[in-house]
């Protein structure tokens, strides 16, 4: 209670992951991304590397140059905070240095293919007999049981197998992916909140099993329920709304704008400005299942009037009148406006080493009592945290370098 009034005294935010050490095990994004999540919240994440080549997103990314250094954009956007330290898992010293380690931690994440761990005797039971409280959470594509278990799972896999793809575009491109990585993204959210739960029980200690597959379907829930529940099989709608009309994207003399008129209220309020009064009183247009059986057609009566004016003029004017409305924005331009640059959302970091320059990277999409929580120091490079974790554990300048000579680290 006293340092908690301190904080507030002093107005630095306080973390509520301050003071949990995690092991980070995992590679290219969804536990990376998890593992994003807890560093910002005041976890002490310690990413745990093979040597010599680390994760595989220091190789990946828009710039070859830094991917060549190990230092590549995917694995700068997600790992801002963290520490790096290099073990050789299938080698005796380093699975002994490893479980040293783990004795000192309070979460472990990893995303392997299920039997990786059991494999190299590191899994959740022998694990366990050291650290009775750990929190062990394992992300996989498809779960740790189940006959799709062993399969490979990428992103675009997941994306595909869940029927996301299915119901994303329209009837000419379904099925299509999302524009980025969102099983994975999902997979790593799904995570990070089982592990923020896990941390809240007593007594501690618990084995998460994360499936890719099986988070993108939790937040399809609409979707699956009109099956379900409704016996109504999804289909793609491409940019309308299938739920409401007028709800969806519209043409406009520069670009498209969405329209969520989903309401009778809003629906009278956007013809009246349009000066299309006199579809309110049509048949074909009377009640919300009027519109939508018939929205093509309402479609085309509405843009003719938007297509008049561009639209960041149709945004603002119907946002006044209360029609829920928002230009179409690349992300070039969303990154450029107040909204996100000026709420502290994006963080930078000066003259990176192993990058050479600054970076500007995205955080979390949440504030703490008003303050952005930032992770304190840039993407860390390959095994550079070695002498002062290693050091922490008790081991001296000799010991370390015998593991390095003995191919430990």
């Amino acid at each position: 209670m006293v340092v908690e009034n301190l904080i507030h005294r002093t107005g630095k935010m306080s973390k509520p992951l301050q003071g949990i050490r995690v092991l980070d095990l995992t590679n290219v994004l969804a536990g990376p991304f998890c593992c994003h999540q807890l560093v910002h919240l005041g976890a002490e994440v310690i990413k745990v590397e093979a040597p010599e080549r680390g994760d595989l997103a220091r190789q990946l990314g828009a710039d070859p140059a830094l991917s060549k250094k190990h230092m590549g954009v995917s694995f700068l956007a997600q790992n801002a905070g963290k520490k790096s330290v290099t073990i050789n898992l299938k080698n005796n010293q380093g699975k002994a240095l490893f479980k040293r380690l783990v004795q000192t931690a309070d979460v472990l994440v990893e995303n392997f293919r299920p039997g990786v761990m059991d494999r190299l005797g590191l899994n959740y039971g022998e694990l366990k007999q050291i650290k009775p409280e750990l929190i062990y959470c394992a992300i996989s594509g498809f779960g740790q049981d189940g006959p799709w278990m062993h399969r490979p799972a990428y992103d675009q896999i997941i994306q595909g197998a869940s029927g996301l793809m299915s119901i994303t575009g329209d009837k000419d491109s379904a099925p299509l992916r999302a524009g980025y990585p969102i099983a994975d993204t999902v997979g790593g959210m799904t995570a990070a909140f089982a592990i923020a739960a896990a941390l809240n029980s007593r007594p501690r200690g618990a084995l998460l099993d994360v499936s890719m597959l099986e988070s993108v379907l939790a937040t399809m829930g609409w979707a699956v329920s009109n099956l379900l529940i409704a016996g109504v099989e999804p289909h793609p709608s491409g940019n309308e709304n299938t739920t409401s009309a007028p709800s969806g994207s519209f043409q406009t003399a520069d670009g498209l704008i969405n329209i969520a008129a989903n309401k009778d209220e809003q629906w009278a309020l956007l013809a009246r400005h349009l000066g299309l009064d006199d579809l309110i009183q049509q048949t074909e247009f009377a009640t919300r299942e009027d519109r939508k059986i018939n929205r093509l057609l309402l479609k085309e009566k509405l843009e003719a009037v938007l297509v008049t004016r561009s639209a960041h003029d149709w945004e603002s004017e119907l946002n006044n009148i209360g029609v829920p409305s928002g230009a179409v924005l690349t992300v070039s331009e969303i990154l450029e406006t107040p909204q996100i640059a000026d709420r502290g959302f994006l963080a930078d970091f000066q003259n990176v080493p192993g990058v050479e320059r600054d970076i500007r990277v995205v955080t979390t999409g949440l504030k703490i009592d008003g303050t952005a929580p930032r992770a304190e120091s840039p993407p860390p490079e390959l095994g550079q945290d070695n002498g002062s974790v290693w050091r922490e554990l008790g081991l001296g300048d000799h010991e370390i370098q015998a593991l390095q000579e003995g191919g430990a680290i």
